[in-house]
């Protein structure tokens, strides 16, 4: 997987705020996702001073959400007081479980777009392998699911569309009831947290893994090797983190809303881990979860 547009430290503070300052990954259909985003949540992990912060102070242009989060509207007036022009900017929504099937996916796209002001999403991602309000196997309902986002692909309101929190077997069934692969699969990852079979499947099927969770809910902050590691580069245990999953090759989208933090976590592509230590933190996954497991979903 090729990263583009690697930067050194003079050209960083030169223009903080441009958007190619983050390397991007190319997905299957063409288009270039920023290998770094700002994520948002319910429960408090979303203020509107954080996002115009990171955008006009921090040069970010990939924000994640979702409907499951709340914030969309708010979210929407954030971008637009920011200035920055919508094409310059790269937003992900996600459909939640309780909008699964055909038509209500196609209404529930439609409804988020107008929250947030916008005419279309860069990447639209089923939020769960499994529906809230089944009618038919899971399998029936993710299929027709996907039926009407690569509707909504095909009409450019998504110009990619992808999954969350799917395993191999989920994708493989969606393989073979649709057309379009996904463009994107977005699952926890983390050092304690690494799917390595699932990244493996997605590399092989040409589809960009996005993690979230990053930091494992601050736990992988506290962690000896990774203190060890910060100490060494003279960066914070988060950089050192997000910098490990952008060396992997994974799309990462920390969550702050504390300014300081939110700059420091954009300000990883002036130095590289070495691979030693790349393989030190490789080494620390134990397999725990620090959000949704998916494992049991059929």
């Amino acid at each position: 997987m090729q990263i583009h547009g690697r930067l050194n430290t003079t050209q960083r503070f030169m223009s903080f705020a441009k958007v190619l300052q983050c390397p991007t990954i190319p997905l299957s259909n063409g288009l270039k996702i920023p290998i770094v985003g700002l994520g948002t949540s319910h429960d408090g992990g979303y203020t509107h001073d954080s996002v115009v912060y990171a955008l006009k102070e921090c040069g970010m242009r990939h924000i994640d959400t979702a409907k499951r989060y709340g914030c969309e509207e708010n979210l929407g007036k954030a971008i637009k007081e920011s200035g920055i022009p919508r094409s310059d900017l790269w937003l992900t929504n996600k459909l939640w479980p309780g909008d699964y099937g055909y038509s209500a996916a196609k209404k529930a796209c439609m409804e988020s777009c107008a929250q947030m002001g916008v005419e279309y999403f860069d990447l639209y991602l089923m939020h769960w392998p499994e529906a809230k309000h089944p009618v038919g196997s899971n399998r029936e309902m993710r299929a027709e699911t996907w039926r009407a986002l690569e509707e909504l692909y095909k009409e450019g309101v998504c110009r990619a569309i992808g999954v969350s929190n799917f395993l191999v077997h989920h994708l493989e069934q969606l393989k073979e009831d649709s057309s379009v692969v996904p463009h994107v699969n977005q699952v926890e990852y983390h050092p304690f947290q690494q799917p390595n079979k699932l990244t493996d499947y997605c590399r092989q099927e040409s589809i960009v893994f996005e993690g979230y969770s990053p930091l494992a809910k601050g736990q992988v902050l506290r962690d000896p090797t990774v203190l060890r590691i910060a100490e060494k580069y003279r960066r914070t245990t988060a950089q050192i983190c997000i910098r490990w999953s952008i060396q992997n090759g994974v799309v990462t989208i920390p969550k702050s809303t504390k300014k300081k933090r939110i700059q420091e976590n954009f300000q990883v592509f002036d130095f590289h881990l070495e691979d030693s230590d790349m393989a030190v933190l490789g080494g620390l996954h134990d397999g725990r979860h620090v959000t949704w497991d998916p494992t049991n979903v059929e």
